[in-house]
């Protein structure tokens, strides 16, 4: 099983239109165009009947002391957590994610779902609790929703997209869907899967780890 993107290579830097969040003139944070990537896959495993797709940062810090505080600097030896960016299932195996079809700005207070374009389902991501207690921002975010690791962040951080092949049209998962309902949903459904990695930074000082 392969996938590949017209948007980047494995293992390059994303492009800064796939970001939620970009590096303002001050160094700090401002709001990119967040569109969706594009994604294929071929050579799928036989009895392929659906394709799941998630998207998880792996450098996401475990403590916020530090966190887009101007002076300080998130360090690169703190513990690192999972942060969920997009979940997408019950996608055609003959379908392709086009750029920006799933996800072209940011909408404060979130997407609405969980049905998404062309029959698919989408999960909340990590923004529904990132949010939750800015009035201005707080909801539930369905889908895509792109990069914004700290500004001050002393590692780059690394998005891995997975994509799953299923032995099932529609995955038996319910209601308001995340990364870890998906991933138990899956289990014992899983034909093959194939993934590429990004890089993104808004710290021009980020080093790879």
């Amino acid at each position: 099983m392969k996938l590949r993107s017209d948007s980047f290579n494995d293992g390059d830097f994303l492009p800064i239109q796939y970001a939620f969040g970009k590096r303002s003139a001050e160094g700090q944070i401002d709001l990119s165009e967040n569109r969706n990537p594009h994604f294929a896959w071929s050579d799928l495993p036989q009895g392929t009947k659906s394709i799941a797709l998630l998207c998880i940062d792996r450098d996401v810090p475990t403590k916020p002391d530090d966190v887009n505080q101007v002076g300080r600097v998130v360090p690169a030896d703190l513990p690192r957590t999972d942060f969920s960016h997009w979940v997408l299932i019950d996608v055609a195996p003959t379908a392709a994610i086009l750029e920006g079809a799933y996800c072209d700005g940011i909408t404060a207070k979130g997407k609405s779902g969980p049905e998404g374009p062309h029959g698919t389902r989408q999960g909340i991501n990590d923004y529904t609790g990132w949010f939750a207690s800015d009035p201005d921002m707080a909801g539930d975010y369905y889908g895509y929703d792109g990069p914004c690791p700290p500004f001050n962040d002393s590692i780059v951080h690394h998005y891995s997209f997975t994509v799953y092949a299923l032995d099932v049209e529609r995955l038996d998962v319910d209601g308001k869907l995340t990364s870890e309902d998906v991933q138990s949903a899956m289990e014992g459904h899983v034909l093959g899967q194939a993934s590429m990695v990004a890089k993104y930074t808004i710290s021009s000082d980020a080093k790879e780890q």
